[in-house]
């Protein structure tokens, strides 16, 4: 038990800088959004303020349209998760449990499309938005949201799958199930531990594009997070940090209940997945 405890002290210290490193961002940015505006640049900076002003979320939420932006994001994140989810989910299966010409090949094309980066397809999508007519619609970043992140989905279901036992679906075979509801009743909630991994990753990725939401969309009602808080620095004579603080502390909220909610799949589906 003190052995433990020693190791566990020696590596909180290691990871001490670590840590502060990735909390450092997180105290400015709340620091700044309850600071009043006239203490903003104060210097020598310092920590300490006056006094906490919580009204800023509420200035910050009336004055840069937060609340339909939230809901543009939450959308856009939601609908183009589920939307990659249930068309990966297939593809990993038959990838898992199916032999078929080209499947080498599939694999290594999903590979290479997670090394390219999305800034470089960007004027081909858009050009393809316009032949849809989808410029300026939220559905066009739910497909290409959906789009980027099915390479990354497969990739981790396939590795998932491999996993489950085959004779667990073969008994239902044999008890008369059809493989489609083999698939549904038995495979698909022993997969649940991946499949809240990969959504996580996929909410988040989408949630925080910034360049596509930028380039798709024009009007500021269908402004997402990201493209909202920009327009409150780009472009301004005069930028009011205490709101662009606020609303980034909002905006980083619902990534931490997602978080906070799946974390028990997510420590299981990474776990279970890295062993064959």
């Amino acid at each position: 038990m003190q052995s433990k405890l020693i190791r566990s002290i020696v590596y909180w210290v290691i990871l001490s800088p670590l840590v502060v490193v990735i909390l450092f961002p997180f105290g400015v940015m709340f620091v700044t959004a309850v600071r009043p505006r006239d203490e903003l640049f104060v210097f020598p900076p310092t920590w300490w303020f006056s006094e906490f002003r919580w009204g800023n979320f509420a200035e910050m939420w009336v004055k840069t349209s937060f609340g339909q932006a939230l809901l543009n994001s939450v959308y856009v994140s939601v609908m183009s998760t589920l939307l990659a989810l249930a068309l990966s989910i297939p593809a990993a299966y038959a990838l898992s449990r199916y032999r078929f010409p080209g499947k080498g090949a599939y694999r290594t094309f999903l590979l290479m499309t997670q090394m390219m980066s999305p800034i470089v397809l960007v004027l081909g999508l858009f050009r393809l938005m316009v032949a849809l007519g989808m410029v300026n619609n939220l559905n066009s970043l739910v497909l290409t949201y959906a789009a980027f992140n099915m390479a990354f989905t497969i990739w981790m279901l396939q590795s998932y799958f491999n996993t489950i036992p085959r004779d667990l679906e073969e008994a239902a075979w044999i008890d008369g199930a059809t493989h489609f509801s083999s698939l549904i009743r038995i495979f698909l909630p022993l997969a649940v531990p991946a499949m809240a991994v990969t959504g996580i990753f996929s909410f988040i990725n989408a949630w925080n594009e910034f360049v596509l939401a930028l380039t798709m969309i024009r009007s500021s009602d269908d402004f997402t997070l990201p493209v909202q808080i920009y327009s409150q620095v780009a472009g301004r004579y005069q930028v009011e940090w205490h709101h662009v603080m606020a609303g980034t502390v909002l905006a980083t909220v619902p990534v931490a209940i997602v978080f906070s909610w799946l974390q028990k799949y997510l420590i299981r589906g990474m776990a279970l997945g890295a062993v064959k």
